[in-house]
């Protein structure tokens, strides 16, 4: 069942039922200011860190579970009858209801007795705050009487201390109202300079600031008393729940229509200029209102909203394929590279399923990210490699997480999870490969933002590779510290006591529990250490990580392999797991697809051996599960993975993160069938017609779908912020489409499927726009190019002469 439509064209999808199986949301906002918007206008917005700057409430796991978020209400004044566009909060009958989830914006309406209403959400370019753009029309034949009420509720700014501390918050509360405008100022009087605002382009009827005014006793979001009365309370908030609400009147002619425009926003003071006059408690508004008044301008939004049209565009079209394919080609050329922004934006951190409260940016995430979202924002992605390097620790290791707005390292959750070092060497190198810039590797960067010790980052690059060399185990494996990329691994645990963290707790010295998973990344990682050494002219340490590279890959060959996969870790007692050996585990899919990928067992077999064992005992029609057989209890020497019930998460789930890794090493292998054939099980697009099994958004990729054994094969969970963006965006238009950039060209090695007869890519690249036309002549993956007309050696195509903008490159494979 389908619960709506792509429109590839406005590059938008279409919900056009209200009751979705979960809330589809979208994010508005790319620079600073953020918001979750759901299908039926939930959620909630905040400043660059979802838990210290929340500016709007979202409650998370409520009931319904979409309740609260930047909602209108509609009253027709002649009969008290109420409704909202959105058909949440009130869930009245709408006729028309369409909800368009863009790029950056939504437009959300429907219409109730010859009255329709649309909403625009989105954040201009360059601006903190979000424009609310409402389109009022009378279609019935006799005048509308009308009362148009908005409605927010402010978060106290800390969002956890927000929905905890209510000895204190509850009498905290404060606002000001002026020229109409809502102030929300809580904690303005003290340690703040920072304070949010709603405005409304509208002469108003009246406000309010208290929740309990607006709502009534014992009234929810579907009925306030404000509403069905038809009378703002004007009343102003102290303590309690502070929100806001404009109510504004108009009478529409038939056929009328009337533009409405609300604004909500974060604006900081000077910590010197917080108060006017000076000495009063009065915001300081002198710089806050030319900013609302430009955006209750009809003409400022509209050409705000084309200009971040404008600003997708520009992104989007750094690569853009036609395949035989629309699934392929909608996800590439749209919502894959969407959500990959959408993950450099906000990392782990705030979405439907992650509270924005728990978690920050994560170290391994936001490199691993990287892969995704280089090619369109460089510029940013060089000062976030700088960002995260500076939280690197002086040992080379890595705080796990770090706050976006202190960028300090999280020392709840703190570090030895002994992959984490390596992914800052892989992040580095795609951006090294994309730019060609390697001044970066000459930046000097802070560890543990620590003024005065700053090295140049070529040499943190350096700490991460020792700081795995350290830390090898019996087997001359990696070892594995508190976890690997799994993070439920938790080897060196041993956790017996309720509500102890398995992230967190360590009972073993950690010397003994080894991970092959690291091995294949420490094979991978130490290759591109190896190459950047080579193109900064530094032989000897090019060497040096090639030998660490080639040492570790035949450690896996010989202490990894179990007959026919490659083995996934050693527990702390050196046995094996993910081996024959197991009851239950014995095959996981981590070791199996990136040591594939990372070209262990390339050549002697193993690799093929262990990528058809994959497709024996771990893959599904809806993706490859982590490992087989399930876990059915737990073993506390396993940890946390074992805690799950089988076929949910780590536990024998599909985790959509790691499947890319298979599409890769099924490539690497020269099998186009098999890794287009994995890449499209877990295709979002590819899965909407059974939208009542995935139940998430069908425009992006969710982290987990529920693996063979749980009740609920297929459903997934945990949409949007995943590093399966940006693993299916590399798998797809670097090893399966195979356009990626290199130090000394752009490679074509595409590896599609024997059926496809071409395909055709624009990417620009270092300034440089190649039309890419591939035809296919016959089987295999052998390419011949033709160059602006003349023909090459090989697949790797040089820069052109400086001046150049465009080459035409012709390619034909089999």
């Amino acid at each position: 069942m389908k619960y709506g439509f792509f429109d590839d064209v406005a590059r938008e999808y279409v919900i056009t039922r209200p009751d979705t199986p979960y809330p589809w949301i979208n994010y508005i906002g790319c620079e600073g200011y953020f918001g979750i918007l759901s299908g039926t206008a939930g959620g909630y917005s905040y400043y660059r860190d979802a838990r210290l700057r929340r500016i709007t409430r979202g409650r998370y796991n409520n009931v319904p579970y979409d309740n609260g978020g930047r909602y209108v209400y509609v009253r027709d004044n002649e009969d008290g009858d109420f409704w909202s566009p959105t058909w949440m909060p009130t869930q009245s009958a709408v006729e028309d209801f369409a909800c368009r989830h863009g790029m950056g914006y939504s437009t959300i309406g429907s219409k109730r007795n010859g009255i329709r209403v649309s909403n625009r959400y989105f954040v201009p370019l360059g601006e903190t705050l979000e424009i609310w753009q409402l389109t009022v029309t009378n279609e019935r034949l006799v005048p509308a009487d009308l009362s148009l009420f908005s409605s927010v509720e402010f978060c106290l700014w800390d969002a956890l201390d927000d929905q905890s501390n209510f000895q204190r918050n509850l009498s905290t509360g404060q606002v000001e109202v002026e020229d109409e405008v809502i102030y929300h100022k809580t904690e303005y009087r003290e340690r703040r300079n920072h304070f949010a605002y709603f405005a409304c382009s509208e002469p108003l009827a009246g406000y309010d600031t208290a929740r309990e005014e607006f709502l009534g006793p014992w009234r929810g979001w579907d009925k306030p008393v404000a509403v069905a009365e038809g009378r703002s309370r004007n009343s102003v908030a102290h303590g309690w729940s502070p929100m806001g609400s404009h109510q504004v009147k108009m009478t529409l002619q038939p056929g009328e229509t009337r533009q409405v425009i609300f604004v909500l926003g974060y604006h900081e003071n000077d910590k010197d200029a917080k108060f006017d006059p000076p000495g009063s408690q009065r915001i300081n508004k002198k710089t806050v209102k030319p900013v609302i008044d430009k955006y209750l301008d009809a003409g400022n939004v509209e050409a705000a909203f084309a200009a971040l049209g404008k600003h997708w565009d520009d992104l989007l079209g750094v690569y853009q394929a036609e395949t035989p394919d629309i699934h392929t080609d909608r996800m590439v050329n749209i919502w894959n590279a969407y959500q990959c922004m959408a993950t450099f934006n906000m990392s782990r951190s705030a979405s439907s399923f992650e509270s924005g409260i728990g978690r920050g940016l994560g170290f391994r995430d936001s490199n691993q990210d990287l892969l995704g979202f280089v090619h369109m924002v460089p510029e940013r992605a060089r000062e976030r490699i700088l960002d995260i390097a500076a939280t690197q620790l002086s040992s080379g290791g890595a705080y796990h997480q770090y706050q976006p707005l202190t960028k300090k390292g999280n020392n709840d959750i703190g570090g030895d999870f002994n992959d984490d070092p390596h992914w800052l060497i892989i992040g580095v190198a795609a951006y090294l490969k994309e730019t060609g810039d390697f001044s970066i590797l000459e930046e000097p960067v802070v560890f543990d933002n620590q003024p005065g010790t700053e090295e140049p980052l070529y040499a943190h690059l350096q700490r991460s590779m020792q700081y795995a060399l350290d830390r090898i185990g019996p087997h001359g494996l990696p070892l594995i510290g508190r976890a690997d990329w799994n993070d439920c691994l938790n080897l060196n645990c041993f956790s017996d006591t309720p509500g102890e963290s398995f992230q967190t707790t360590t009972s073993k010295d950690g010397k003994v529990a080894e991970s092959v998973f690291i091995a294949g990344l420490m094979v991978l990682s130490a290759k591109e250490l190896s190459d950047i050494a080579k193109e900064t002219g530094k032989a000897e340490d090019a060497e040096f990580y090639a030998k660490v590279s080639k040492d570790m890959d035949a450690t896996i060959r010989e202490h990894g392999w179990d007959g026919d996969w490659f083995i996934r870790a050693y527990d702390d007692f050196g046995r094996p797991i993910g081996s024959k050996e197991n009851a239950e585990g014995k095959i996981y899919i981590e070791s199996q697809g990136f040591c594939t990928l990372a070209g262990v067992g390339v050549e002697d077999g193993k690799a093929r051996k262990a990528l058809d064992s994959v497709a024996k005992h771990l893959a599904t029609p809806h993706g490859i599960v982590v490992l087989q057989p399930a876990y059915t209890k737990y073993y506390i020497e396993y940890g946390e993975i074992s805690t799950y019930p089988p076929g949910y998460k780590e536990n024998a789930g599909i985790f959509c993160h790691n499947n890319p890794w298979v599409v890769i090493g099924e490539t690497v292998l020269g099998n186009g069938d098999a890794a287009f054939d994995y890449y499209t099980r877990i295709n979002p697009s590819a899965r909407e017609g059974i939208s009542d099994t995935h139940r998430l958004e069908p425009y992006v990729y969710a982290q987990m779908i529920a693996g063979r054994d749980a009740t609920r094969h297929g459903e997934a969970k945990n949409s949007w912020l995943t590093g399966t963006a940006a693993w299916n965006y590399y798998a797809a238009t670097q090893f399966i489409l195979g356009i990626r950039p290199e130090y000394e060209g752009l490679r074509v090695a595409p590896v599609i499927p024997e059926r496809w007869t071409g395909f055709r890519v624009k990417r620009t690249w270092r300034g440089v726009t190649y039309d890419i036309a591939v035809t296919r002549k016959g089987p295999g993956n052998d390419v011949a190019l033709t160059v602006d007309g003349n023909a090459i050696e090989g697949n790797l195509i040089a820069p052109p002469a400086e001046g150049v903008t465009t080459v035409k490159v012709e390619a034909v494979i089999g």
